[in-house]
């Protein structure tokens, strides 16, 4: 099962390589990392999702809350947050299936950022299952490139993760 994390930690140099370094050492795999400043420059939040039981991510969150540079780790419940990734694709078509693709781009709610004579790219915001979707319908005219970025994760209504007293 996917869980996804939301870390806080101090914005500093060497951070991200000590937090997947703790994966590596550890076996665990990280299916998706994300890593932006937050409100505050000084802190930034990895949105991390691991795929593993219960037990795999209590030890990943224990794990995490000994390193230095990490403030707080909240293991985020599925229907508690929302997430998206953003999504780019490089579609393999001529201009006569310019307006099919384009249909499909609208279908879905992606944007066509590139137009060339033998190919589209789209940018497109969604979850992986949308993601997943897009790519489906896409296929059939041929996917040249995509390219994913992690998973962005928040939490839905006033939940906020706030840090803990490791400042």
């Amino acid at each position: 099962m996917k869980h996804t994390l939301s870390v806080l930690v101090e914005n500093q140099p060497g951070v991200l390589s000590r937090v997947a370094g703790l994966f590596s050492r550890r076996g665990f795999n990280i299916d998706s990392l994300a890593v932006g400043t937050t409100q505050n420059p000084k802190i930034s939040r990895m949105t991390i999702v691991v795929d593993g039981d219960d037990y795999i991510v209590e030890q990943v969150e224990k794990q995490l809350n000994k390193l230095i540079p990490v403030i707080k780790v909240k293991v985020l419940e599925p229907g508690s947050f929302v997430s998206c990734e953003l999504t780019l694709v490089k579609v393999a078509c001529k201009s006569r299936q310019h307006a099919e693709v384009l249909n499909v781009a609208r279908l879905m709610g992606a944007e066509i950022i590139d137009v060339a004579p033998s190919s589209l790219t789209l940018r497109f915001s969604g979850d992986e299952e949308q993601s997943r979707t897009l790519l489906g319908l896409l296929t059939p005219y041929g996917i040249r490139e995509v390219v994913r970025a992690g998973s962005l994760a928040i939490e839905k209504g006033s939940g906020m993760l706030k840090k803990n007293n490791k400042e």
